[in-house]
């Protein structure tokens, strides 16, 4: 039997939302925390569930939280002393102060029981050279900060994180930036050109998707790391779900909430490589040089890659918009298939 053209169109609306189906399947898994599987099915499971239960909630998050309080009363007595009292020596009071910043990322590791190995030759500061690593959640940032004094590139955050970020984290040189103001993003870029050309910064760490993903897959890579034409250096990030996922899904929890439930898990297990320093081949454009450093994360930390721009979690398409490209989608199939 020959299909026609019309016949084709009158099943048009099944293929258009089939198309969008699977669009929405393959985009919004990146995003999806994945449950464990229950393991206390059985009456003699369940007893030393139960007592797993007491261990993590009444022993060992309190002994978290204390060693965190004081860590930041540690911090809080050094910190500032330093940061008003040695205004007139710039270089001595950012030491002492990246040094401060490294051990109060030390004590968070330790407020999750982390369990973190760290493979390749540690991070250098040097001019002209740019980290880039895959995202997962805010505490990637603690956990390559805890070795190295980076320069973060991070969205502005309300709360006790915003009130961080203005009065400790700037100390570091790290530049703050509001995804929904195109103004700021030129501010932003232009910030960044200006950084890695001062040999006394902190090394530039930017998490090119732009958003938290759930460690399973990667979404595109922004190409405006890849345009200062420096030495881009890969950070793969891999986290073992054995005890905990570390996915942090600002949609639905707050990140105080998610260091809670990091606090009350029995340890958070990573790996971290560092990788070798990429450059710009000839006639590579700034795209595929992107993608080249995120199949080498990729790669390496063992994730699936996805054609997504990790900025639709925060502003979705409109609905014409998406309806246009789930018709585009079955006019192309409806080709094919007439052409068969």
């Amino acid at each position: 039997m020959v299909l026609r053209r019309r016949d084709l169109l009158d099943i048009s609306p099944v293929l258009t939302e089939a198309a969008g189906a699977i669009v929405d399947d393959s985009f919004t898994r990146c995003f999806k925390s994945n449950s464990p599987e229950p393991w206390n099915w059985n009456i003699y499971l369940f007893p030393l569930w139960c007592f797993g239960v007491v261990i993590r909630y009444g022993i060992l998050f309190p002994l978290r939280s204390l060693t965190l309080a004081i860590g930041w009363l540690a911090f809080f007595a050094a910190f500032f002393p330093v940061h008003f009292l040695l205004k007139g020596q710039d270089k001595l009071r950012s030491k002492i102060e990246r040094k401060l910043v490294e051990m109060m990322c030390s004590v968070f590791v330790a407020s999750w029981t982390g369990v973190i190995k760290y493979h390749g030759p540690r991070p250098s500061t040097r001019p002209h050279q740019v980290f880039v690593a895959n995202h997962t959640s805010m505490i990637d940032f603690i956990i390559l900060e805890q070795m190295t004094a980076f320069a973060v590139i991070m969205q502005k955050h309300p709360g006790w994180v915003g009130f961080i970020q203005k009065t400790i984290l700037e100390s570091v040189g790290c530049i703050w930036f509001n995804r929904n103001d195109l103004r700021d993003r030129e501010v932003t870029a232009r910030k960044l050109r200006d950084h890695v050309q001062q040999p006394d910064n902190n090394p530039l760490l930017i998490f090119p998707e732009g958003t938290c993903v759930n460690n399973q897959y990667t979404v595109m890579f922004k190409k405006g790391a890849f345009e200062l034409g420096c030495a881009v250096c890969p950070i793969a990030i891999k986290y073992n779900k054995i005890f905990v996922d570390a996915f942090w899904n600002s949609k639905k929890q707050s990140f105080t909430m998610h260091l809670v439930r990091l606090m009350t898990s029995w340890a958070v297990v990573c790996d971290v490589w560092y990788l070798p320093p990429q450059y710009l081949r000839e006639g590579e454009t700034a795209i595929a040089f992107a993608e080249r450093v995120r199949d080498m994360i990729a790669a390496r930390a063992g994730l699936k890659k996805v054609p997504w721009d990790g900025y639709l979690k925060h502003n979705r398409p409109s609905p014409k918009h998406t309806e246009e490209k789930q018709r585009i989608f079955a006019e192309s199939v409806l080709m094919r298939l007439e052409e068969k």
